[in-house]
């Protein structure tokens, strides 16, 4: 417990009020500690977006530019294979750039904010691809992707692809579980938004946030339901008022901002649907190797360079624990291809689990004797740090892929 400051003495002239001199030094350090208290807001907002903009440098890449109500241009050609794009956002809000593939989200970067630019690096099959621009209600662009040579010579440590065999019905496994558990879960939160018990439905919120979490990696590319379970209010034109303002955040915001439970009971049974919609897709799905590689990195990618930086549950503040939960989902894919890795490339297989346990400590060292504080209470130094073991973690993990020939030709 810190000792109470000690009294001040009255001031010489002893009428109890601080001298002149005295009064222009409390000025001037109220003044003095409301810059700082800027600069580090300031400080901390330039470093999330030079963190978010990093990407691979290419004199190459196509310009994409996001204007209040459509991308320049709205239609796009590059050639099969690894493509770099770099978006400007010249509107007045934050918003995202997506590439889809009908309902399957290709590649994303989220919370750019106004007059800055990001970069993204995807490589992509020949194909018909629709872009967003801007806010979810715009009009989508296009994006053709013309044949291209393929490049010869795979890496020598590439393996056989029946070396996958296991880890992919494992994760297949993994997958299955955690999408029951989210349908139980959603259904919890369902029957507790109904009962009218606010702090019961506020803690089967908590617990249903957990394995949709650690889903993210194999849901997150499901556009249409991405957007329907866990769009943010910042993305859509009305912002909480906007009626596709549905699913997690939708109750969070009535859960913790508005302490209410009104009209929380049709978004909690649709949130319950989408999860066994999204149940039966996954089980239908039949994951890749180059998939999973791909789906790990792009959500290391989201953590490192939007989620940990600014964070997403606005009204809860719960994203230490959303965070941990994601980097399960993504461990669970690193850990299944890391003994693959250790016979050709046992150096980026080591760094894997590296990185690994390193972010892993970062969030236990933030976990108090009551759990994860709320995010507000973690300072922006913090929060970078959590982010560069993310990004950290990402390029190794990328490393690995590559030694595993993930991304070069059809590894499927």
């Amino acid at each position: 417990m810190t000792a109470p400051a000690s009294r001040p003495s009255s001031p010489p002239n002893g009428s109890g009020a601080p001298s002149p001199r005295a009064q222009r030094m409390m000025r001037l350090s109220a003044v003095g500690g409301a810059v700082l208290m800027l600069a580090g807001g300031f400080a901390f907002y330039a470093a999330s977006q030079v963190a978010a903009s990093r990407g691979p440098a290419d004199a190459d890449a196509v310009t994409v530019t996001l204007r209040n109500g459509a991308c320049e241009p709205m239609a796009l050609e590059v050639p099969a294979g690894r493509s770099t794009f770099r978006i400007v956002n010249e509107t007045d809000r934050a918003t995202e750039w997506e590439i889809l593939d009908g309902v399957m989200v290709m590649e994303e970067r989220e919370n750019i904010a106004p007059g800055i630019t990001q970069t993204l690096s995807v490589r992509l099959s020949p194909g018909s691809y629709a872009i967003t621009c801007g806010l979810l209600s715009n009009p989508r662009g296009t994006l053709t992707v013309t044949a291209a040579a393929v490049t010869a010579g795979a890496p020598a440590t590439r393996p056989a692809l029946t070396a996958f065999i296991g880890p992919l019905a494992e994760y297949q496994v993994f997958v299955g579980a955690e999408a029951n558990r989210l349908v139980k879960a959603t259904a919890a939160l369902d029957a507790a938004v109904r009962s009218g018990d606010l702090d019961a439905a506020r803690t089967a919120y908590a617990a249903a946030r957990l394995p949709f979490m650690r889903l993210r990696p194999a849901a997150a590319r499901q556009g249409d339901l991405d957007a329907a379970m866990n769009a943010q209010a910042a993305y859509l034109e009305k912002r909480e008022a906007d009626p596709a303002f549905t699913g997690f955040h939708r109750l969070e915001y009535g859960l913790f901002a508005r302490n209410s439970l009104d009209g929380l009971a049709p978004v909690s049974a649709k949130l319950a649907a989408d999860a066994a919609t999204l149940k039966e897709r996954l089980r239908a799905d039949r994951p890749t190797p180059q998939g999973m590689g791909e789906n790990a990195e792009r959500r290391l990618a989201a953590l490192a360079d939007t989620t940990i930086p600014a964070g997403e549950d606005a009204y809860a503040a719960s994203d230490l624990a959303d965070i941990e939960a994601e980097l399960l989902g993504v461990a669970k894919i690193a850990r299944l291809f890391v003994p693959i890795a250790e016979d050709g490339a046992p150096a980026a297989a080591g760094q894997v689990e590296a990185r690994l346990a390193e972010f892993d400590a970062a969030l236990a060292a933030l976990r108090g004797a009551n759990g994860y504080p709320s995010y507000g209470a973690v300072d922006a130094p913090a929060r970078e740090a959590l982010a560069a073991r993310a990004r950290a973690l990402r390029d190794s993990l990328s490393a690995m892929n590559a030694a595993l020939g993930l991304g070069e030709g059809d590894l499927t």
